[in-house]
């Protein structure tokens, strides 16, 4: 479990850190990692845990998002 959240984190923070790169501001960005918490699909196979393998991502309108 502790290690998926941690990947999870790292890929999060290198989407953010990709868009502060581009001239979004940090402070409209935040991360969140839910590891296995929250798949998209529940499945047995390599085609459907690639679907799990994602980053969303919501850009708030400014601080305190």
């Amino acid at each position: 479990r502790e290690y998926n959240l941690a990947l999870g984190a790292r890929r999060a923070s290198a989407v953010q850190n990709y868009l502060i790169s581009q001239g979004v501001s940090a402070t409209r960005l935040r991360t969140v990692s839910y590891g296995k918490e929250r798949p998209l699909a529940v499945c047995s196979d390599e085609a459907c845990y690639s679907q799990n393998r994602r980053a969303v991502t919501v850009i708030g309108a400014g601080a305190g998002v």
